[in-house]
């Protein structure tokens, strides 16, 4: 099936809150520092209730954080 199309902008977020750590956020959502890593590569899909928790840690839309398909990175 090839490489996941759920893409992220978390790496960018965490650093835009005060250069929030990965543990930081993790922490903040109920999960491993390692399902970060995971998210951020783009090894790992989350679940919808995770995907919300972390769009609401920074506070921001579902849309912001995560989107579907080909998109460039920024």
């Amino acid at each position: 099936m090839g490489k996941n199309l759920v893409g992220n902008h978390i790496r960018k977020f965490r650093f835009n809150h005060d250069e929030m750590t990965q543990q930081q956020l993790a922490d903040k959502v109920g999960v491993t520092r390692q399902t970060i890593v995971a998210l951020e590569k783009g090894n790992y899909s989350p679940s919808l209730e995770l995907a919300f928790r972390i769009a609401r840690a920074f506070n921001l839309s579902l849309e912001e954080v995560f989107f579907y398909g080909e998109e460039t990175k920024s």
